[in-house]
């Protein structure tokens, strides 16, 4: 659009011809007149200030015109619906009369979050009808590697075997787009199936990128942002309902509810903000949404990971220290945990002999506990524990090898006892 400035020339310019110019484009369509057709206006035969009012009124509907038309243009995109992540339903988590409100929330906001330093390893598909050209895996990688530059504890590495991913990611046609929540994708049994899907051709998607790396942040522990309690939405839910049961959605009424009308618990969400420029936010049309009465017209995130989504992915992942000052457990020295929620600590195993050990935590504490072996370098998973909402503690077993290192990590949910946790290796 040409800026006002531009559109209002010098009053050197003839004012008969601007406002011939300018009357002759919105009688004739926006078309530029003819020669021929031009009436002739004299200024010695009107006052000049009078024919610049006239100009500058002439102005402003063009500009509008020229304004609502861009509004135009931008409601026939938004009349091609493009096609959402439906996150697969998992049953809620249900704690017992002992576990009080306030626990089972930290429990809930921490619990589908990885340990961090955790190396997550995805694996493609290669055949049949998850598999793709490179071309789709290339905007997949991609994703992975927007959440690598965040700077975050997680570290993403590509495998070819299959059996070593813990995320498996298919490209099934007419599936749609959907990946499990953070540590439930370790729950699927099986490791030839899927744990994240891409269900159309992302070359031809306007959003590009943010289609795997809102996957990703699934993947990484976050849910859909619009879901969010305190986002205050009001939804014509008939009308949500029928825009998603058209194509390319084509979702049924209780897909519906779970990936978009129902609101997340509060303990599922960390801090009462909402985001609406979220990666983790759809998009949303005009006409689904009642209140706040500014998103009528519909709701437009910016793209690209937002700066509250930088905050959280730092929140949970902050930058990784070097596994090399971690501190040693040795046999049968208690270390203290002093961790709030989300909070982690980290140690070395050194063992002296072979044989099988035992770690566990002490004290009124929900955590995660994860032991990793020293691979060259690499640490691979071993085994972990997690004893939250029960009355147990964190638990590992395992044989270990003299003259070989070992790191164990522990994620605190919540101290709901005295306060103060303990781990002891024996």
């Amino acid at each position: 659009m040409v800026e006002k400035s531009r559109t209002r020339a010098s009053k050197k310019e003839d004012v008969s011809t601007r406002i011939e110019r300018l009357e002759a484009l919105l009688e004739n369509g926006h078309k530029s007149p003819s020669a021929g057709g031009q009436t002739a206006y004299r200024t010695s035969r009107a006052d000049t200030a009078e024919l610049e009012k006239r100009i500058e009124a002439l102005e402003e509907r063009v500009l509008s015109a020229a304004e609502g038309g861009g509004e135009e243009e931008e409601s026939a995109t938004e009349a091609a619906p493009l096609g959402y992540c439906a996150v697969p339903y998992t049953p809620p988590r249900v704690f017992g009369p002992e576990v009080s409100e306030n626990r089972a929330r930290l429990i809930e906001v921490v619990s589908k979050k990885w340990v961090n330093g955790t190396k997550l390893r995805y694996y493609f598909f290669e055949s049949g009808p998850e598999s793709a050209g490179n071309d789709q895996k290339d905007i997949v990688r991609q994703g992975f590697e927007v959440w690598k530059n965040v700077g975050i504890g997680l570290k993403f590495e590509e495998v070819r075997d299959q059996n070593a991913a813990e995320v498996r990611i298919g490209f099934v046609q007419g599936d749609g787009a959907w990946s499990y929540i953070g540590r439930d994708v370790i729950d699927i049994p099986g490791q030839s199936e899927r744990t994240m899907n891409f269900g159309w051709d992302l070359r031809t998607d306007p959003r590009g990128v943010d289609v795997p790396v809102h996957e990703i942040g699934h993947t990484l522990g976050f849910p859909h942002e619009h879901q969010n309690p305190f986002a205050g939405l009001v939804w014509d839910e008939e009308a949500v309902y029928r825009y998603f049961a058209d194509p390319p959605n084509n979702w049924p009424r209780a897909t519906t509810e779970f990936n978009i009308l129902r609101k997340l618990s509060t303990n599922e969400v960390q801090g009462t903000q909402w985001d609406p420029d979220s990666i983790m936010h759809y998009a949303f049309a005009a006409g689904l949404i009642i209140q706040p009465e500014q998103y009528r017209n519909g709701l437009r995130p910016h793209g690209g990971l937002s700066p509250h989504d930088l905050a959280q992915a730092k929140i949970f992942y902050p930058p990784q220290i070097d596994d090399a000052g971690n501190p040693e457990l040795k046999p049968f020295r208690s270390q203290t945990l002093t961790l709030a929620p989300a909070q982690q600590a980290n140690f070395t195993i050194l063992p002296t002999a072979t044989r099988t050990y035992t770690m566990q935590t002490f004290g009124g504490s929900d955590v995660v506990m994860v032991l990793f072996e020293d691979v060259n370098g690499d640490l691979r998973f071993m085994d972990g524990d997690d004893d939250s909402g029960t009355a147990l503690n964190a638990r590992i077993q395992v044989r270990l090898m003299a003259g070989r290192r070992y790191v164990l990590r522990i994620r605190m949910f919540s101290n709901h006892d005295s306060g103060e946790s303990a781990v002891l290796l024996w």
